[in-house]
């Protein structure tokens, strides 16, 4: 119970914060809704202020860097490969999209136009708003609360409750991960800074075999357990961590609704998915 737990300390320490007194439900709805019409929608300004709104809702979660930091440097190094596949593949998108071609430096393939950057500026903002939204989902919410929520939502429960199991053996397959490492650099196999990149991580598919091995073994621990309880026997279960939506939870879902209103209304007032300053 310790371990299923030691992840979720951050959410028992800021009852006080209106983020965590959120319903799973509206955080759910607010991170899904907000994604599609976020990733739908190319309209510069509307971007700019859903990167406003998911700051602000981020910061009222008072996360720590060291929390996040391992997780946005892999997203950010994602971000920045995505962008320079997205130029390289096809520079010329930008014109296509926007009917016009401003140049700015190069000339033949990779030409570089204000229309290009303009687009990939674009496609920065989506990833921009949207990071803040699930690290403060995910920071704050428990999993079995999530779990109700989903199944509130339309989830069936067995799906519902297996996303739980998942984020609760995250941290034992961390722990597991970190007590493989150890026992095998106990054996002479070099895994610290010492060793160069490319030997770290090769050496570390070593662990992967004895990580998978332990994982099985409580996933048969977990499933015999269910069974013996008789879980999915029924149509419908009861929920622990139910709970009904406060104040809080309708303003945030009422700001939600009004950003998608405007979204979708913007379609039509740029005559398209995309904002065209060139015209």
């Amino acid at each position: 119970m310790v371990n299923q737990q030691a992840s979720y300390d951050i959410a028992e320490t800021q009852k006080g914060r209106w983020v965590t007194r959120l319903t799973g439900m509206t955080k759910i709805l607010v991170l899904l809704s907000l994604s599609v019409i976020g990733m739908v929608s190319y309209d510069t300004w509307y971007l700019v202020a859903l990167t406003i709104f998911a700051i602000l809702f981020y910061q009222s979660a008072h996360l720590k860097w060291h929390q996040v930091r391992g997780l946005l440097y892999a997203i950010a190094a994602f971000t920045a490969l995505n962008l320079i596949l997205v130029y390289v593949f096809n520079p010329n998108y930008g014109s296509q999209i926007y009917g016009t071609s401003h140049v700015i430096a190069g000339s033949g393939y990779f030409i570089l136009t204000w229309e290009e950057l303009f687009y990939l500026l674009n496609m920065l903002l989506k990833y921009v708003f949207i990071v803040p939204l699930i690290f403060a989902f995910l920071y704050t919410t428990n999993p079995s609360e999530l779990a109700s929520s989903m199944n509130r939502i339309g989830f069936s429960y067995k799906i519902s409750y297996a996303v739980e199991l998942s984020l609760r053996y995250i941290p034992d397959v961390i722990r597991d991960f970190k007590q493989i490492s150890l026992a095998q650099q106990a054996r002479g196999l070099e895994m610290s800074k010492k060793a160069g990149v490319w030997n770290r991580l090769k050496r570390s598919t070593q662990i992967l075999i004895p990580l998978v091995f332990s994982s099985m073994d409580k996933i048969e621990v977990t499933t015999r357990a269910m069974k013996l309880r008789r879980f999915g026997t029924q149509k419908k279960r009861t929920w622990y961590m139910y709970q009904r939506l406060s104040k809080s939870d309708y303003l945030i879902l009422t700001v939600t609704t009004l950003l998608i209103i405007i979204g979708i209304g913007l379609f039509w007032v740029d005559g398209s998915r995309f904002y065209n300053p060139f015209k």
